[in-house]
């Protein structure tokens, strides 16, 4: 099974995007769309997939943030 992350791009360098997700800011291949700071994005081996809208990336979040919650009881 593949995992996409979800993140916010933080800023643009040529092909390499900065990204922060869970407080964790990252560098990431942004060669394959084109994305500018601000964009909330999927992130898969290192490399930005897809761009999500504020509402999907929300919700995505909501539910990452209720899953580490889930994960830090047992």
């Amino acid at each position: 099974m593949c995992l996409g992350i979800p993140a916010r791009v933080i800023e643009v360098i040529g092909d390499v995007g900065i990204v922060e997700f869970g407080g964790i800011r990252k560098e990431v291949d942004a060669s394959l769309l084109d994305v500018k700071p601000g964009d909330y994005v999927i992130i898969h081996a290192g490399a930005i997939i897809s761009r999500l809208s504020p509402e999907e990336a929300k919700e995505t979040l909501e539910l990452w943030e209720e899953l580490i919650r889930k994960l830090e009881k047992t």
